[in-house]
């Protein structure tokens, strides 16, 4: 199994967003979406929003892979579901790394729904 290089991590942990596309069933890649990232130890975590019923999330559901950007790091990634037993960790992350936004902006993050659709990136 792939992981993560320090570098990555720090590049993309830092990024303040990041570009991403799902593959479809045929194999292309989705229009990419931008959206926030978060880095929590040696893992990157997503979550969408609009929750579980957002677009980009249900299009990572197909084939549970597809290709981020971020930081100048263009990778090839599967997507997995957070472990829940982190989701206040990695809502703690997205609070620190976000706090220059409204509360109200950080908080749609941090939100029930968008918890629920917590995602893991893993290098492929």
């Amino acid at each position: 199994m792939a992981t993560w290089t320090n570098d990555e991590l720090t590049r993309i942990g830092t990024a303040d967003e990041l570009r991403i596309a799902a593959l479809r069933s045929d194999g292309t890649l989705r229009d990419p979406v931008t959206i926030w990232v978060v880095r929590l130890g040696d893992d990157l975590y997503v979550r969408a929003v609009n929750g579980r019923n957002g677009a980009w999330f249900r299009a990572t559901r197909v084939r549970h892979e597809g290709h981020i950007q971020a930081g100048g790091v263009d990778k090839d990634v599967s997507f997995e579901d957070a472990d829940e037993s982190l989701g206040d960790r990695i809502d703690e992350a997205y609070r620190g790394k976000y706090r220059r936004y409204a509360a109200n902006i950080v908080g749609t993050i941090v939100s029930p729904q968008a918890r629920a659709a917590t995602t893991r990136l893993v290098p492929r």
